[in-house]
């Protein structure tokens, strides 16, 4: 669907300085997935998005969409493209002087679609956005919500195959952005549109993308699916995005006591070792800590926990302190994670 290859972009500042932006980033858009693109403020994500309609054209690299290079179009072939990739922005830009209806209508008014068409498509779309009773509505008589959902129609005007958000939640409240992240999953599942989701929030990227990239500096550190990228995050920059959502790490007062406990055990013949363990699905209510305990003699005691939602799909993880008498009963409790689907990491200390 979209293929950004050795992609990048530099800019000269007035100082003459040369910033780059966005340094060789290469990663595939499959059809139909809603992709998130994290990062930090100017790690070079929203001017990565950009090239995706060549709004900004890269200083090296490709990018193709729909097996078309965008590099190889002339100016008209580039409007008939960007016609067919929408784009919702994080302050709205909506008109003033129109009404809901006509905000919404603007991008067909510009391609001369016929006046019934036009009047078809709107209601149908101010439907599907859930603003029927504001049609009438200036954009100054709405709430943030709603001019986000008046944003996302007028994207949708030119039936796009793409359809690009830039923070389009970061300006609204907890309760707003999980309504119009709703609204843009049912968009995604009903119209069947590619959504890339350009943000700085991991709590965006948790409710509804199937795949991540995290970006730093320009380049791409991290990469894969939400739940890998959750699971087992690699870079440092990923995991303190995270750290809101998932705790990964305790206080090191935590660490301190647990190398204590895990010294007085070996003192006393006895084995001991941090684990943390990530479960999914239904795996998050099997009761594998109790049966480990009394099957095996293994001993828990969990020192940190939590459940999340990942796009529907339950997501726990535990760090646990395991005990037991030797390391054969330890390694028959781990062969048991295994063979119920339960990850488990051994904690350095």
């Amino acid at each position: 669907m979209i293929d950004i290859s050795h992609l990048s972009q530099t800019f000269n500042t007035p100082d003459g300085k040369t910033v780059h932006a966005v340094k060789d980033v290469s990663l595939h858009i499959n059809k139909g997935e809603i992709f998130g693109i994290i990062g930090r403020s100017g790690a070079g994500k929203s001017t990565l998005v950009r090239t995706i309609n060549f709004l900004t054209k890269p200083t090296e690299g490709t990018v193709k969409v729909n097996d078309q290079c965008l590099n190889d179009l002339n100016d008209d072939q580039l409007r008939a493209l960007r016609a067919k990739i929408g784009m919702i922005f994080q302050h709205f830009n909506l008109l003033s002087s129109r009404t809901v209806f006509d905000n919404i209508a603007l991008p067909l008014e510009l391609h001369n679609t016929p006046k019934e068409e036009i009047e078809r498509k709107v209601n149908h779309l101010i439907d599907l956005v859930g603003l029927s009773a504001h049609k009438n509505k200036h954009p100054r008589q709405l709430s943030g919500g709603q001019k986000q959902r008046v944003g996302i129609a007028r994207a949708l005007a030119n039936d796009p195959v793409i359809l690009l958000s830039d923070e389009a939640t970061s300006a609204l409240d907890p309760e707003t952005t999980r309504s119009t992240l709703d609204l843009l999953l049912k968009i995604n599942q009903t119209l069947g549109v590619t959504i890339v989701l350009i943000t700085h929030e991991m709590e965006v990227v948790k409710q509804i993308c199937d795949r991540v990239v995290v970006m730093d500096q320009g380049q791409i550190v991290e990469s894969g699916t939400v739940l890998e990228v959750f699971r087992h995050p690699r870079h440092p920059t990923t995991r303190a995005m995270l750290a809101d959502v998932v705790v990964h790490d305790m206080p090191e007062r935590i660490y301190n006591t647990v190398r204590d406990r895990i010294k007085a055990c070996a003192d006393k013949g006895r084995f001991a070792k941090l684990l943390r363990l990530t479960f999914v699905g239904s795996e998050v209510t099997l009761p594998v800590l109790s049966i480990i305990t009394r099957r095996f003699e293994v001993d828990f005691n969990i020192l940190q926990g939590q459940v999340e939602e990942l796009k529907g799909t339950s997501f726990g993880m535990l760090t646990i302190l395991a005990e037991c008498p030797d390391t054969e009963n330890y390694q028959s409790a781990l062969n048991f994670l295994k063979d119920n689907q339960v990850e488990y990491e051994e904690v350095d200390l």
